[in-house]
């Protein structure tokens, strides 16, 4: 059996390094970080481009290094437009959701509402398990 893939959304990437997630949602991410973790080009997008003092931003950058970072390919813009034809979901939000689709990953999110009642997209939130 193929072990359970996972996406990391920006937010819970934030939290995580932010130590803002609770006990058992860090232990989760912990195991999930300490393989190599994926995200989407949007992702690294999103949190390189946040205004932050200089030690903040080498500790985003380090671990930016570290991702698998997931870029757009033409399988993930297939699944964004069918996701933005079907659902009211930002264009990020959406890249985001496909690139989960894409490549049969579930998404950590916080945002759980971004992204309920997308057909086959698995959600965990860290800060409820």
């Amino acid at each position: 059996m193929e072990q359970q893939k996972y996406l990391i959304d920006t937010n819970a990437i934030i939290d995580y390094l932010g130590n803002k997630i609770p006990y058992s949602g860090m232990q989760f991410m912990n195991t999930i970080i300490d393989s190599i973790p994926n995200i989407s080009i949007i992702t690294k997008i999103e949190v390189l481009g946040c205004n932050t003092n200089n030690s903040e931003y080498q500790l985003l950058t380090d671990f930016m290094e570290d991702a698998n970072v997931i870029e757009l390919s033409k399988n993930v813009a297939e699944f964004c437009i069918e996701l933005r034809k079907n659902h009211k979901i930002k264009l990020p939000d959406a890249i985001i959701a496909s690139t989960a689709l894409a490549t049969d990953s579930a998404l950590i999110t916080r945002n759980i509402t971004d992204y309920k009642n997308i057909n086959g997209l698995v959600v965990i939130n860290p800060y409820t398990l």
